[in-house]
């Protein structure tokens, strides 16, 4: 079973924030709020915080230049992830993953049954690894971040919480480089 094992020390990472809309801006940016404040609640680094509009190549770039910094552990976006015209974030964010982490949405989909019930499936909520950055979307109501950082990211991004966590595999997700003679 899970907990938090008091002993080890908690490791703040440094969260970059991401709003795809069309129609906000931060001074009505509800869902970006939500996860900001449950971010810096819990002891991590707010890198940066943005919002783009629904397109692509907005996404990428931002998206990009995050994981290219070096200085960004993760990143979560909130918003165009269902399945209108306009929902690309998915579609702009998936050819970043260098690993899909597919249990990721297994999960954040079970925990919005208990929640919205069948309405889930409305979500392409998805999640993977980008050289060394972590990558979460999530949908853009402030009820799914919430659900998506209550129930699984504040967990997974606590350096103390057992079984394991991502924390701990951080330094080691650029192996795959440096066997190869990469960077």
């Amino acid at each position: 079973m899970s907990r938090i094992d008091e002993s080890r020390p908690f490791i703040p990472v440094s969260i970059a924030v991401l709003t795809v809309s069309d129609t906000r801006d931060l001074n009505d940016d509800r869902s970006g709020d939500t996860l900001e404040k449950r971010l810096l609640a819990a002891g991590h680094k707010l890198a940066d915080r943005a919002i783009v509009t629904d397109d692509v190549e907005a996404i990428q770039t931002t998206v990009r230049g995050w994981i290219d910094s070096g200085t960004v552990d993760v990143v979560i976006t909130t918003g165009g992830t269902g399945f209108t015209g306009r929902d690309v974030t998915p579609d702009a964010v998936e050819p970043l993953f260098e690993k899909r982490m597919d249990g990721f949405s297994v999960a954040f989909h079970q925990l919005s049954f208990e929640k919205i019930g069948t309405s889930t499936i409305q979500s392409r909520a998805t999640a993977g690894v980008a050289g060394t950055t972590f990558i979460f979307c999530l949908p853009g109501s402030p009820g799914a971040c919430k659900d998506g950082w209550d129930g699984i990211l504040q967990n997974q991004l606590d350096y103390r919480h057992m079984p394991c966590n991502f924390v701990e595999i951080m330094p080691r997700l650029d192996e795959h480089l440096k066997r190869g003679g990469g960077k």
